[in-house]
């Protein structure tokens, strides 16, 4: 858990990971620099649970900084590891629903679990259920341009945490954020699971540094070509496949470098060259607008 001013909705968090059914849990809280009242709940939360809450008291880097620091502390000797927010409550048998799930597939592989979200008001009060609905394969064909995966509902497996720690980027400033990087390198070497049965109660508030908005559709594209318009979407996504192919690219399977390689190949050509590419490119959005949004915005070359 990397925390920063969530003092208010902490003691609720906390207890619903305390309360987590039939799993052995342990808490690594990383405190990005708190200037309210969050590191002071945290020593009492610390003394309340002393041998389930380990806490690191550290300057402010930032939510992603905050937490590939918490993934390169933690000890490799558990069976899973999960992330979490600070003001969410889980549900009683999230992380064993979870690991249910996990033991289904081949363990001997990196695996993830993530989950949808029961999306709640600041009070706990029922919104919807995000993502609803994930029509397509969650894949590395999904996940090199779409992070369908909610950080606070996934849970790895053991294989999974070595595999992101033996290669962190020196930087990481072309990484959009920490559970879109695990979800694309989970895909590209192993398993993920989507659970269409929300796991967390995911408070929404005007706080929130980052999560899903119960915006409409309407409101929701207007902020995302407020965005374009100012630069702040530009060019990550192809940043952060670069970054990915330089880390793990030899070590891929050959069919996936290859897809890999001739979409940052195409990016990187004329338009022209762009325009017949898209159209036969393996990787997708799991929404058919955003499919045709990502397409454009490939030809013009901001993605």
């Amino acid at each position: 858990m990397s925390t920063y001013n969530g003092a208010a909705y902490l003691d609720e968090q906390i207890e619903s990971l305390i309360n987590q059914k039939d799993v052995e849990v342990q808490i690594l809280i990383r405190d990005d620099g708190s200037t309210d009242d969050t590191v002071a709940k945290l020593r009492v939360l610390k003394q309340r649970y002393p041998q389930q809450i380990i806490l690191c008291l550290e300057s402010n880097v930032g939510v992603i900084k905050s937490f590939f620091d918490l993934i390169q502390r933690s000890s490799e000797t558990f069976d899973y590891y999960a992330f979490c927010d600070q003001d969410d409550v889980w549900m009683p048998n999230k992380l064993a629903q979870a690991v249910s799930h996990l033991r289904d597939q081949d363990g001997s592989r990196p695996l993830m679990y993530c989950s949808a979200t029961q999306m709640v008001s600041q009070t706990l009060e029922p919104l919807k259920v995000w993502p609803a609905d994930i029509p397509r394969p969650v894949s590395f064909y999904n996940a090199l341009i779409e992070n369908v995966c909610v950080g606070c509902t996934m849970v790895i497996n053991k294989e999974t945490l070595e595999l992101v720690k033996k290669r962190i980027p020196t930087s990481l400033d072309n990484i959009i954020m920490h559970d879109w990087w695990i979800y694309l390198c989970t895909s590209s070497f192993g398993e993920v699971v989507f659970d269409p049965e929300p796991s967390i109660l995911y408070r929404q508030h005007q706080n929130n540094v980052l999560g899903g908005s119960t915006d409409g559709w309407v409101s929701k594209w207007r902020k995302r070509l407020s965005r374009f318009v100012k630069g702040k979407n530009r060019y990550i996504l192809s940043k952060q496949a670069q970054q990915f192919i330089q880390l793990y690219g030899q070590d891929m399977s050959p069919q996936m470098y290859k897809d890999m390689d001739q979409f940052l190949d195409s990016y990187q050509k004329g338009v022209f060259s762009r325009m017949k590419y898209i159209w036969q490119s393996p990787f997708y959005r799991q929404s058919r607008l955003d499919n045709w949004i990502y397409k454009l915005v490939f030809i013009m070359r901001k993605l």
